[in-house]
């Protein structure tokens, strides 16, 4: 039997060929377009990916994609590390660590800025950072000028009696407690209490009738810094300031800790930061210094002294009764503006000239090793300084080992890291601002970002970030992925948002003054962040004094202490590592636009004023515009490229990195004003300065208080050369910065 296949021959076979082929030809315009279909699907999918991994092109919070791939080191034998992986590697290895204890110790060294013990530890962190899997560790000396009390001839407060001869003495429990950098000398007069010495209580004290002129003031801590209450009462002609620390501006509680009635509180009055006997100059040792001292510095002396003394001051104290919010909770009622009898201040701190290090240690980055993502914290301490320095020391050297460890198994960040730990901090961040000063011209061409650790565990309450406005989404965006230390099954944004809907109202704060991270951006134009957990209202009570121990600050915090340390490592860390090995850096540069509109908002309060003088506000307007427009083209071109372009990656970075740079005003000289940034700096180049002189086109009498701080005297009115010559500085600041952000020249496009 012989098996045959169909007969394609045959007609039937002919028949059943000629409808396939009319069946295909019908089917094909179905299979293109299927065919495009997938295509397109495929292509949008990619497109979508795209956008994800971009980290600047968000108009709000920056999303983390689990695209955004990490190549590992070149002696490494792992595959591509994914952000989820380097997250999970971050926190098992920050886990092994053992902060609490790290904290404990350090609190129990004496390492005042310039001590042998402050030689001995800084030898130990060095030895510890060169035990690490690091590619660079070194030291730099500065030698500054710190000033100290004078054992042989310690600081006294007297009555003065009705002859004018000195009475009995009023006996100052420490005299180891002082004003680092006050004045020195003798200063007599009647004494008068001014609330926390701002410019505006100073201005209520006159219009009181109570003339601060020619007196010796008592103020209370807090609200602002001792150099800012020294440098108001200045501004008034006071002759000198006493500072103490009133309970009414500590937690009432009874089951919590207060300070002691007879501790006084350690502060400089510098106002300013670095050493203010070399201002613009690193004090490095070949240094010739011109014979200048910094503008910041006091004419008048200081004396931080106890509530126990205060007390005794204030029963003294005549005259009218002080307003209702200025009463506070001493043994004494009312409390009474005064004057009161005369009082004798003796300071006779000295100036010695000191030896400070700082320690850095580097991981150099794989494709930008010449940009710096920089984390540091003060090492030195007046006193024990457990939450002032050792917590942050602590977070410091467990971040550094680390990410040691992290290397050691494949990860390689793409920028530097640049750990450091500072000397002199207590003195105003002087080890910081002396190594910007010595660096300048590198750094603000290669620090990406400053993370302070500084004053980070206060409490357990609530969060706080002291931050560049460049800086707010990214930190929500980290904010979402740490765990909340002291509200179980929460991250610290659902915490934060729990009180308050407006979660940057509850945690974003400028940078003040006394920030070590102020510098950075104030002066080097380098945007900063620096975290604290809080009490909840209430200052922790031991900053800054005997009292700052590792025992006291575990009981605050009732014995949270290891638990908020690790959620402060944990923010930075994350940090860290966004910052350091992003594509794309996540700095939001459109978020100036919004600065800029709200000081904008309060300057129309004021334009049918100057119109009536012929003056104008436009080119203001017209330079935030160009900004507006440079920011939004700029992510339009980052939204549209390609992020494995590693040449265009770097050229949008420089860009972004540079923006906080854009706003130090380029008009003003750095050694006379070296806070030149707009927005945070000090001095008449300020948009603040501009906004208090044109409020004194309605005031009446003596002026605006605020005028003060801008520096204007007070008593002086509304000056129209003035204003035109703050005008034209702050609007071609701006403009400068749209200018630079919009790129090439041949790219500006604005309405000048």
């Amino acid at each position: 039997m012989e098996l045959r296949g169909p007969d394609l021959g045959s007609r039937a076979g002919k028949q059943n060929l000629g409808l396939w082929a009319a069946t295909a030809r019908r089917a094909a315009p179905y299979l293109v377009l299927t065919t495009l279909l997938i295509f397109t699907g495929a292509f949008l999918l990619g497109y979508v990916a795209f956008r994800g991994s971009c980290q600047a092109c968000g108009d709000d919070v920056l999303v983390v994609s689990e695209d955004i791939n990490y190549e590992p080191g070149p002696d490494s034998h792992q595959g591509t590390l994914y952000w989820s992986d380097l997250q999970a590697m971050f926190l098992r290895f920050l886990g092994e660590g053992r902060l609490e204890d790290t904290i404990r110790q350090t609190s129990l060294r004496k390492r005042v800025a310039g001590s042998a013990g402050m030689a001995a530890l800084a030898q130990d962190i060095r030895v510890a950072l060169l035990g690490q899997k690091l590619d660079h560790v070194w030291m730099d000396t500065h030698y500054v000028g710190l000033q100290f009390p004078d054992p042989a001839h310690p600081n006294t407060l007297h009555w003065v009696e009705a002859a004018g001869k000195l009475g009995e003495p009023l006996q100052l429990e420490d005299h180891d407690v002082y004003c680092p950098y006050s004045a020195t000398g003798n200063a007599t007069g009647e004494l008068v209490y001014a609330h926390y010495g701002r410019p505006e209580d100073l201005q209520d004290l006159r219009a009181q009738g109570v003339e601060p002129a020619g007196r010796l003031l008592l103020v209370r801590l807090g609200e602002i810094s001792f150099a800012q209450k020294v440098a108001s009462a200045q501004d008034f002609g006071a002759r000198g300031v006493l500072i103490y620390p009133d309970s009414a501006d500590f937690s009432q509680d009874p089951h919590k800790l207060g300070l002691s009635s007879h501790r006084a509180v350690y502060g400089h009055v510098h106002l300013g930061t670095g050493d203010p006997y070399t201002p613009g100059f690193p004090s490095f040792n070949q240094t010739q210094f011109p014979p200048v001292q910094s503008s910041g510095l006091p004419n008048i002396p200081a004396q931080p002294i106890s509530a126990d003394i205060a007390s005794l001051l204030l029963r003294k104290l005549q005259g009218p009764v002080a307003p209702q919010e200025w009463q506070g909770h001493l043994p004494v009622s009312p409390y009474r503006l005064g004057p009161g009898p005369g009082l004798h201040l003796g300071v006779n701190n000295h100036r010695v000239s000191t030896p400070i290090s700082n320690i850095f240690g580097c991981i150099e980055g794989r494709s930008e090793p010449d940009h710096y993502v920089v984390i540091g914290a003060q090492r030195d301490a007046w006193g024990p300084g457990a939450a002032k320095s050792a917590v942050g020391t602590a977070i410091l050297l467990e971040l550094v080992r680390t990410f040691s460890s992290m290397v050691s198994n494949g990860f390689r960040p793409r920028r530097s890291l640049l750990f450091i730990s500072w000397d002199g901090g207590d003195f105003g961040s002087v080890g910081s601002t002396e190594w910007l000063e010595g660096y300048l011209s590198v750094l603000h061409l290669k620090a990406v970002v400053y993370v302070s650790l500084d004053n980070a565990v206060l409490g357990d309450d609530k969060f706080q970030a002291k931050t560049s406005p460049l800086l707010i989404s990214l930190i929500e965006n980290i904010l979402k992925q740490v765990d909340s230390p002291n509200h179980s099954g929460q991250t610290l944004y659902e915490q934060v948002m729990f009180n308050n809907h407006s979660w940057d109202a509850e945690v974003i704060q400028p940078l003040p003054m006394d920030s070590s991270a102020y510098s950075f951006t104030a002066f080097a134009g380098v945007p900063a962040v620096e975290f604290s957990f809080m009490e909840d209202g209430q200052a922790y009570p031991f900053l800054h004094t005997k009292d700052d121990t590792y025992e006291n600050l575990h009981r605050v915090l009732r014995g949270r202490l290891p638990a908020v340390a690790q959620a402060v490592a944990q923010l930075a860390g994350q940090l860290l590592i966004r910052l350091s090995h992003d594509h794309l850096l996540p700095l939001d540069f459109g978020r100036y636009g919004d600065v800029v509109l709200k000081h904008i908002g309060s300057l129309n309060e004021f334009s049918g004023d100057l119109k009536a003088r012929g003056l104008t506000l436009q080119w203001v307007y017209s330079a935030r515009g160009d900004y507006i427009r440079a920011a939004e083209k700029l992510r339009k071109e980052i939204y549209s490229s390609e992020e494995s372009d590693e040449r265009l990656m770097r050229m949008y970075n420089v860009r972004i990195m540079r923006v906080e740079f854009y706003f130090l005003s380029q008009y003003v000289s750095p050694a006379d004003s070296p806070f030149r940034h707009i927005f945070l700096g000090h001095g008449d180049h300020t948009l603040d300065a501009l906004l208090d002189h044109v409020r004194l086109l309605r005031s009446h009498g003596s002026g605006d208080p605020r005028a003060a701080s801008s520096g204007v005297a007070p008593g002086l009115g509304f000056q129209e050369s003035r204003f035109r010559r703050q005008l034209a500085l702050l609007t071609w600041t701006l403009q400068g910065a749209a200018n630079a952000l919009s790129g090439d020249v041949w790219n500006i496009d604005n309405n000048f």
